[in-house]
C-alpha cells in the first residue's frame, strides 16, 4: 500500500508541471483507466488552482526583472493568440492537457481575464476529456500483441 501511495503521488506531482505524464506514468505504473484519469485531473486540477488564485497574489507583491527585455509577440503567442480569438476560453482549455502546460494554459486564461469559474470548469472538463483519452488509447496500443511485448 505504502510504494502504490508513493508511485501514485510521483505521478500526481509529474503531472502539476506536465499534464500528459498521468496516463504515460500510470499505465507504466499499471494503474487502470480511472485511477490514471484521478491522478491526471487531479494534477491539472491543483496547478489551476494554485496559478489562479497564488498567481495574483505573486503579481501584486513581486517583481521579476530577471530577463532582458524580449520580444512582445513571438511565434507561440501568436499562435495561442489565434486560438483565443477563434475559439475563446474553450480553445485554450482544450489545447492545454496536449500542447500547453497546466500552467501555461492558466496563465494565459488568467491573462485574458478570464472568470475563474470558468476557468475551473474547462480545464476540469477538457483534463477529464484528455484523460480519458490517453489513457484508454494507451492501454489499447499495449493490447497490440507485439507493441505490448516490445515494451514489457
Amino acid at each position: 500500500m505504502t510504494t502504490y501511495l508513493i508511485k501514485f503521488f510521483l505521478i500526481y506531482l509529474s503531472c502539476l508541471f506536465k499534464f500528459v505524464a498521468g496516463p504515460i506514468l500510470g499505465t507504466a505504473a499499471g494503474y487502470g483507466l480511472w485511477e490514471i484519469v484521478l491522478v491526471s485531473v487531479s494534477g491539472l486540477m491543483t496547478t489551476v488552482f494554485l496559478f489562479t488564485y497564488l498567481g495574483e497574489w505573486i503579481k501584486r507583491n513581486w517583481t521579476f526583472n530577471l530577463r532582458k527585455k524580449k520580444k512582445r509577440f513571438s511565434k507561440n503567442s501568436r499562435r495561442i493568440v489565434k486560438v483565443w480569438q477563434k475559439f475563446g476560453p474553450i480553445g485554450i482549455a482544450a489545447i492545454t492537457p496536449m500542447l500547453l502546460t497546466p500552467i501555461g494554459g492558466t496563465i494565459v486564461m488568467i491573462a485574458f481575464r478570464v472568470e475563474k469559474k470558468k476557468v475551473f470548469l474547462y480545464m476540469f472538463v477538457s483534463g477529464m476529456f484528455w484523460a480519458i483519452i490517453l489513457g484508454a488509447s494507451i492501454q489499447q496500443i499495449l493490447n497490440i500483441p507485439y507493441i505490448g511485448d516490445l515494451i514489457r
